[in-house]
């Protein structure tokens, strides 16, 4: 369930509260029964494994395709001494 953060326009008191995203938007502070806001914030991303750098898909193209082996060059027959 997502976590929003509010902030009352009348006493400044911050808060977060967990709600669904089908839940309407709170309208009142707990502490003062005045006007809130939704505060917006940037989110904090990870991204764990490989491929999500430009230096990984240079690794992983290579390490994928594999190494052709060379083709032996064929035996000179041999002759036959009698």
């Amino acid at each position: 369930m997502p976590t929003y953060q509010y902030a009352c326009t009348a006493c400044n008191h911050e808060f977060e509260a967990f709600q669904s995203f089908t839940e309407d938007s709170l309208t009142q502070c707990p502490e003062c029964q005045g006007e809130i806001k939704k505060v917006y914030s940037a989110v904090g991303v990870v991204f764990k494994g490989s491929g999500f750098y430009k230096t990984d898909s240079a690794k992983s193209s290579t390490a994928s395709v594999p190494a052709a082996a060379p083709t032996p060059a064929p035996a000179p027959p041999t002759a036959k001494s009698e």
